[in-house]
């Protein structure tokens, strides 16, 4: 958590990332919270895959800040940090694809090669996590799109974000962390596996961050 409240002090307040950042450490300061409170099973596994999850995001920045390409599944976002065209929510919600899309999937495997263990002995956390991110996403929501409901009826962003489910993009992460695993003996099939899974994640990015004006 250090390390994104040192990051959002860099950036302006309309910037893109920034956006995101604020989001996921609000998330972040809840899921400690809940680790502290006893509200997960193991709290030693979810902090291990809260750390390994958060490191993910953490080299995008580092991969961006330092001229690199990041994973496919985050460049859209720092393509369009900037745009004017692109509201808030937008910004939030391509973050959330790509970190939920792709980088919990890797964040699994990398809990369970960490700590000697199969995914199903960390489901249970993950489900937490999980749950917790789905209870937050309405409110972000709310938040970043504020208005009376007619007017956000008709308004084209509705529309955009009515296409993405954070809840279908936390089991496809679930059903991905579990092909990973079973491939882990085939790192070329891994490997590709990765990769397509990256670029599928990017292209729903880009496609949330449609400028709307």
């Amino acid at each position: 958590m250090g390390r994104m409240r040192t990051v959002r002090e860099d950036w302006p307040e309309r910037d893109g990332v920034a956006v995101f950042n604020r989001v996921y450490l609000t998330v972040t300061e809840e899921i400690d919270r809940q680790i502290h409170g006893g509200r997960f099973l193991d709290p030693g596994t979810a902090t291990t895959l809260d750390v390994l999850f958060a490191e993910r995001y953490l080299a995008a920045v580092d991969a961006a800040a330092e001229g690199r390409r990041p994973a496919a599944c985050w460049r859209p976002l720092f393509q369009y940090r900037r745009h004017p065209g692109v509201r808030p929510l937008q910004f939030a919600l391509a973050g959330i694809n790509a970190h939920i899309g792709h980088d919990l999937a890797l964040a699994v495997v990398d809990t369970c090669e960490a700590l000697g263990c199969a995914p199903t002995e960390v489901e249970a956390d993950f489900d937490r996590v999980g749950e917790t991110l789905v209870a937050l996403e309405e409110r972000i929501r709310e938040e970043l799109m504020p208005g009376p409901d007619l007017l956000q009826i008709a308004d084209p962003l509705t529309h955009l974000v009515g296409t993405w489910s954070l809840e279908r993009a936390r089991d496809a992460a679930w059903a991905a962390a579990r092909v990973l695993w079973g491939l882990r003996e085939l790192p070329d099939l891994a490997r590709e596996f990765t990769q397509r899974m990256d670029a599928g994640v990017g292209l729903v990015g880009r496609c949330l961050l449609t400028p709307l004006r």
